[in-house]
């Protein structure tokens, strides 16, 4: 995972992560560094369908989840997350992010992490992910060597 975790860090855009994470049906975001996310790395397995690779997912606890929303900024409900059935939960809360930290209008995107962040904060890119994410996995990192 190590090997892993390095190679992500050392080709991706972005080093400003917003983690978003749902505790007591509220949406939370938290800006954290790569240092401070890879504190919730999980190496975990695609399903043999899907080649069976290694991959590192975001997975917090509930503890994690309670202290992270001491200091992180409270977006708003849980239901934010579903808000656009014609998006999936990880868009909604990066058109959330969008909307609410930048005066840009949210579009969807399929820019790899390797080129830009998500979003870009008062001219710093970052990188949005929500609990439960696969930040990379080793098939994508062997291929771009």
């Amino acid at each position: 995972m190590t090997e892993m975790m390095n190679a992500y860090n050392a080709r991706s855009a972005s080093h400003v992560y917003a983690l978003g994470f749902v505790c007591g049906g509220n949406l939370y975001a938290q800006k954290l560094s790569f240092a401070e996310l890879s504190r919730f790395f999980k190496l975990d397995r695609a399903s043999s369908k899907r080649g069976g690779f290694a991959k590192i997912r975001i997975k917090l606890t509930s503890a994690d989840r309670a202290k992270l929303s001491e200091t992180a900024e409270l977006i708003g409900a849980e239901s934010l997350l579903v808000k656009d059935t014609a998006h999936n939960k990880g868009e909604n809360f990066e058109r959330e992010l969008t909307e609410r930290w930048t005066s840009e209008t949210w579009v969807k995107d399929s820019v790899p992490f390797y080129v830009a962040g998500d979003i870009r904060v008062n001219g710093v890119e970052v990188q949005v992910k929500l609990d439960g994410a696969e930040l990379t996995n080793e098939k994508l990192l062997a291929r771009l060597g």
